[in-house]
């Protein structure tokens, strides 16, 4: 792919959304359509989350939706990332999670979650090279976290 690539926060439309997260189905670990329907997750997404998006012409190559809502607790949700194959291994994915860390911070949040399959090798690569660490195992998942202030800090205020 030569093409350039465009970072955008919240461009792309609920069709758009549900076209993405098609695509790259079979890519999640396990497969997206098994744990949810596509169509309503990607309007939840177009509705409730902050998504930063990657763009090559009129293609959404790249997604990270993240809930940035819970201003009480501090903590930012991450619930999708996807990348079509394609793309894989250009740094999008690495561009769109620190334009989302920078996004959290800026919103007050102090910590970011989410959760990733035990078996998704590429994608806790990319999580642990962010700076996120693993919290618990819960089943074939993992809870990972990436603390603003320190754990040590974070652990006091709870």
């Amino acid at each position: 792919m030569n093409a350039s690539t465009e970072y955008l926060l919240n461009k792309a439309t609920v069709a758009q959304i549900v076209e993405h997260l098609r695509v790259c189905n079979a890519d999640f670990v396990p497969p997206l359509s098994d744990r949810v329907d596509i169509a309503g997750y990607a309007e939840k997404i177009a509705n409730k989350a902050v998504r930063f998006e990657a763009w090559s012409g009129d293609t959404m190559v790249g997604l990270i939706a993240a809930y940035c809502n819970d201003k009480e607790r501090g903590i930012a949700y991450i619930t999708s990332v996807s990348l079509l194959k394609a793309w894989i291994g250009k740094g999008i994915a690495t561009q769109l999670l620190s334009q989302c860390v920078e996004y959290a911070k800026a919103s007050g949040m102090h910590q970011i979650s989410l959760e990733v399959a035990e078996n998704n090798t590429p994608a806790i690569k990319l999580y642990k090279k962010s700076g996120f660490i693993v919290d618990k195992v819960k089943g074939p998942f993992i809870n990972m976290n990436l603390y603003f202030k320190g754990r040590e800090q974070h652990e006091q205020q709870t």
